[in-house]
């Protein structure tokens, strides 16, 4: 349904750029913008690797089994039909500890 509204706004801000004689300023717009997403995506790419290889040092540590261990209680009460030795436990935790 998003799709579909950002489609119609874009649609909408073509067409009224063209009828009042503004392309140019939308065409300049549309590749300024194209830049900025793709200046954005590396910057996001390098803070991605540098969370990912931190969290796969702390798993090669042990650091994720003890803090998923500390934390199943939290865990048991949030999800209480997750059977006790699920793996969906430790990716549950894994992402409550890495958002803390």
């Amino acid at each position: 349904m998003l799709n579909y509204i950002w489609a119609l706004m874009i649609m909408v801000g073509i067409v009224y750029g063209s009828l009042t004689g503004n392309i140019k300023e939308v065409s300049n717009a549309a590749l300024d913008s194209a830049g900025e997403a793709v200046a954005l995506c590396i910057t996001m790419m390098g803070v991605m690797a540098l969370w990912v290889g931190l969290m796969e040092i702390a798993q090669a540590s042990g650091l994720i089994r003890r803090l998923t261990k500390g934390i199943q209680p939290f865990v048991s009460f949030m999800f209480p039909r997750l059977p006790e030795n699920h793996v969906a436990r430790e990716y549950i935790s894994t992402n409550i500890i890495a958002n803390a």
